[in-house]
């Protein structure tokens, strides 16, 4: 039979546990922290009588205050549908020119086809549309096939070389490689490279001249400026979508490559089309 011990010093007795001759006070809990546990259980069976809470066979429990999260992101939702509901339809009977000229309906439009191009145009254009090779950079002011609002609504629109869509825009440079010679192809790449930069073998130049006159006028215009109509790039500014210097240049004229870009109005709709146009255009390059 154990008796109780109470230690000398404070007078209370402990609780018969003992490390290394240090034995263990049996004091009470604080009356503050007794109240305060009893407050948060009273706390919590208020709230599960209050709220959503006890966990049924295929639902829960209500709560007598009919509170609902559903019920608040639907009543958001809602409220801000409504809200964007006046500028759809504004946009719906304007066309883009005239949304980019009202300030509300632009400032409307840049925003939800900033969202839209997250969603829909960062996997080939960059999150900064900024592209990368093969895919163009929309930050600068060179344009394939226009920089104006409805040119590049056209381009949103149908797409590029997109074989699905009728009204595509549609154009494709030819593989040079059983056309010219080899040295033909080396003399034109270094004639286009010498157009926005210093070139490898100067006496390529002028024979190269030739050649491009031959060959590649046509579509890019005897000053070598483009054609949008075709969709040729500028070949004087320094600005490449398959690359630059003389290796990647003759690599196109070669084999070219002629990317793709799907129609998107069947998917997305003409509204946000036109709001992703509006906001390409709003990215600094547009025209």
């Amino acid at each position: 039979m154990s008796s109780e011990h109470v230690d000398e010093i404070s007078g209370v007795t402990t609780t018969g546990h003992e490390w290394d001759g240090i034995r263990e006070l049996n004091n009470p809990l604080p009356r503050w922290w007794v109240i305060t546990f009893y407050v948060t259980i009273a706390w919590a069976l208020a709230y599960t009588i209050a709220y959503p809470a006890w966990p049924m066979l295929s639902s829960a429990t209500k709560g007598v205050l009919g509170f609902s999260s559903r019920n608040d992101v639907k009543n958001e939702m809602a409220a801000a549908e409504a809200g964007k509901a006046k500028y759809l339809a504004a946009m719906q009977s304007k066309t883009v020119s005239e949304i980019a000229s009202d300030d509300a309906l632009r400032e409307f439009a840049v925003a939800a086809g900033g969202a839209a191009f997250k969603v829909n145009c960062v996997q080939c254009h960059g999150s900064g549309a900024q592209g990368s090779t093969g895919f163009p950079n929309l930050n600068d002011d060179d344009w394939l096939w226009g920089g104006k609002t409805e040119q590049i609504q056209q381009t949103i629109t149908h797409g590029i070389r997109f074989a699905s869509d009728a009204d595509t825009r549609q154009s494709e440079m030819p593989a040079f490689l059983d056309v010219l010679k080899p040295e033909q192809i080396a003399q034109v790449s270094a004639f286009v490279a010498s157009l926005s930069g210093p070139v490898q073998d100067k006496t390529l130049i002028e024979p190269g001249t030739k050649v491009f006159a031959d060959n590649c006028a046509a579509c890019h215009g005897e000053n070598a400026k483009g054609n949008r109509e075709l969709g040729a790039p500028d070949l004087t500014d320094a600005i490449w979508l398959h690359g630059s210097g003389e290796a990647a240049i003759a690599s196109q004229v070669r084999a070219p490559k002629n990317g793709v870009m799907p129609a998107w109005v069947g998917r997305l709709g003409e509204t946000t089309v036109k709001e992703l146009a509006v906001y390409v255009h709003s990215l600094g390059g547009g025209e």
